[in-house]
């Protein structure tokens, strides 16, 4: 895509038709460091293009990991632990998959390592993934702000640990980047690791697919309810060959709205009931709120009402700690609802590429709805027709808050989006697939 400073999406009706998913972003990264650690040679196919793997991909080459594009999707890596070159300034622009498995990763392998991103990144706190590698003895110091990004990572720890704690509630991203990296410690100290969660955990699907897809590589993670996990001592990377990437099932949430939104049918190739994310949750929540939908293995078929012309989805109060990417859709769907709706236990949207709670409550409000929010949580009343208003919609260089918006266009008014080109993070296609799923 072209830079383009805005792109004005005009009224629309309906939605139909088809389309393929990009892969998953959140397997993409992490299929990227597990191959690349795993002994072997792996074929990774239907991986993400996107900004969060092309800095992923940048990373692994600088540290020497042999590695192939061949396009379409389609990486092949031989891998291996530790990586050849163990000196290298990493710049991971604000792809925070990449940032914190990385920085687990590195610390426990040891070398001499600077991490540095995007200022938003900057302000993303890691302290609690800190403590609990400087816990194992690694050598970690930040270059900036005591608890944030930038990072220098020095030699591996000279006697690692049998235990390890880390906090579940800011990030589930710290969990597993402690998991992914500890089969490196392991091999260290022929000891077995335990891992245990301080407090709640969130994004709980989030660890499910780590743990599936470290089983995949060869590790097999023992877990006691989500408080504790424990590595076994004889873990080790082995490649599976060949590892498919599923479609982004985070995505797949703007499509499902779609559906739910245009009367549909919105049929969407690349996840299903055999999916590994948690975010194909995000079906129930859209059934509830009046969508029709058809599950598959590997796609969704999804139908509803026509707001466009009056009809209404169904109002909702949910716990979203689950589904916090997805959440931010129902949010935006919440504007065409029979009345308030309140998403819960999102605190982590504070945390995230922008303050999406703010960012949300701020530009809905644009829009002419009325919302409120607070620490984790947000209600958005929906919008009379008499009351919208054409807004442009500051994305905040946030992928998420420029797909969510679209959806507005299922209002009486034209809505711009700003720096559309945002969406290059996980969708760089995002706005011609829609535009070719919608009808005025």
């Amino acid at each position: 895509m072209s830079q383009v400073d805005s792109i004005v999406l005009n009224p629309v009706v309906q939605a139909r038709g088809e389309l393929v998913l990009p892969g998953s972003k959140s397997i993409s990264n992490r299929a990227l460091l597990l191959a690349s650690l795993a002994r072997g040679r792996t074929r990774l196919e239907g991986l993400l293009h996107s900004d969060d793997t092309r800095v992923m991909l940048a990373a692994l080459r600088q540290m020497g990991v042999e590695l192939q594009d061949l396009g379409q999707g389609v990486v092949e890596i031989d891998g291996g632990a530790p990586f050849a070159l163990r000196d290298a300034d990493l710049f991971l622009g604000n792809a925070g998959t990449a940032f914190r498995s990385l920085t687990a990763a590195l610390a426990l392998m040891g070398g001499r390592f600077t991490l540095t991103g995007i200022a938003r990144m900057h302000e993303r706190p890691i302290g609690d993934l800190v403590d609990a590698l400087r816990s194992l003895g690694a050598d970690v110091s930040y270059l900036g702000n005591e608890g944030y990004p930038p990072l220098a990572i020095g030699a591996a720890p000279q006697s690692g640990g049998r235990s390890v704690s880390v906090k579940g509630s800011v990030s589930s991203q710290f969990l597993t980047a402690l998991l992914m990296a500890a089969p490196l410690l392991t091999a260290q100290t022929g000891q077995d690791l335990r891992i245990q969660v301080d407090g709640e955990l969130i994004s709980k699907p989030y660890i499910d697919i780590t743990l599936a897809m470290m089983a995949r590589f060869g590790v097999t993670v023992q877990r006691d309810g989500w408080s504790s996990f424990t590595v076994p001592a004889a873990a080790a990377y082995i490649s599976p060959g060949r590892y498919p990437v599923e479609g982004d099932a985070s995505s797949a949430s703007y499509f499902i709205a779609l559906g739910a939104l245009g009367g549909g049918p919105v049929r969407i190739r690349g996840v299903g009931t055999d999916s590994l994310q948690g975010d194909i949750q995000f079906a129930d929540v859209a059934q509830a709120m009046g969508a029709r939908i058809e599950r598959h293995p590997q796609e969704l078929v999804v139908s509803g009402p026509c707001v466009a012309r009056g009809e209404r989805l169904r109002a909702f109060d949910m716990d979203f700690n689950r589904i916090p990417d997805a959440a931010m859709t129902a949010a935006a769907m919440a504007m065409f609802a029979d009345g308030p709706c309140t998403l819960r236990n999102i605190a982590s949207w504070r945390v995230k590429e922008t303050d999406r709670i703010h960012a949300m409550h701020t530009e809905l409000a644009k829009l002419g709805a009325r919302v409120e929010s607070g620490p984790d949580w947000l209600t958005v009343h929906p919008i009379d027709a008499a009351n919208w208003r054409s807004a442009s919609i500051h994305t905040y260089d946030d992928h998420r808050i420029a797909m969510c918006f679209s959806l507005a266009s299922f209002g009486p008014v034209p809505v711009t989006i700003l720096d559309p080109d945002c969406v290059s993070k996980t969708f760089p296609d995002y706005f011609s697939v829609f535009q070719h799923l919608v009808q005025a």
